[in-house]
């Protein structure tokens, strides 16, 4: 397997904050169309990879590929094609929601469309011109997923995604995930229970102090349509 037939591809991954290594030599390939979870307990690594994955943090050795762009010498190739969902929901409290869509597709450098229609789908229509320093943890959610489906990315990165959601936004988070799938994008889900995203998973991989300590099917990868903007 080549990096370019991948969507995400990591080969000996480690990061070391101080003398600790929070990652050692992970190396694991996702392909395209595929949804894979992140299983391991609190400090096990799973967040920093994903930032690693971002181009958040750079990697202390090893290299790694987001559908063919190469971590540390093309990371704003990498930061277009990704969308990151961290703990953090990253919103401005002073700007309302439609301005906080609105800022983060300018930054993007995206066309400022669909507001209102992404709004709408996330169920904050309502609240469109409230300040978001007054929503609930779930509104912030719910916000903080809207800036991804104006994004469209090809490749999802979901840090423990379903705290907060009620039922309707876990199944709101589900479809946003199928739909990348049959775009021939694909995910990465960071999750303490895998049963939270098991009919949306391929496999899981399990990591402990930093390591890839194993894999795991879920069900048979299928085949996905190529990706489309």
């Amino acid at each position: 397997m080549t990096m370019s037939s991948a969507a995400v591809e990591v080969q000996g991954i480690s990061r070391r904050f101080g003398r600790r290594w929070a990652l050692r030599g992970i190396s694991f390939a996702v392909m395209p169309g595929e949804v894979v979870g992140i299983l391991g307990h609190n400090g096990s690594g799973k967040s920093t990879l994903l930032r690693v994955i971002s181009t958040a943090l750079r990697p202390t050795l090893g290299r790694g590929a987001v559908f063919g762009h190469d971590l540390l010498r093309s990371p704003d190739a990498v930061r277009g094609m990704v969308g990151f969902l961290a703990h953090s929901p990253g919103n401005y409290d002073d700007l309302t929601a439609r301005e906080n869509l609105r800022f983060a597709a300018v930054m993007s450098g995206l066309p400022v469309r669909d507001l209102d229609a992404t709004l709408s789908r996330v169920g904050l229509a309502s609240v469109a011109d409230e300040r978001t320093r007054g929503f609930s943890a779930g509104m912030q959610r719910r916000l903080a997923l809207g800036r991804l489906l104006l994004c469209r990315p090809r490749l999802l990165l979901l840090d423990e995604p379903f705290n907060n959601f009620d039922a309707e936004g876990v199944a709101l988070l589900h479809t946003v995930i199928e739909e990348t799938r049959a775009r021939g994008g694909s995910a990465l889900v960071v999750l303490h229970d895998r049963r939270q995203a098991e009919d949306v998973l391929d496999r899981a991989i399990q990591l402990a102090q930093g390591a890839l300590l194993s894999e795991e099917g879920a069900r048979a990868p299928v085949r996905h349509a190529a990706w489309s903007a």
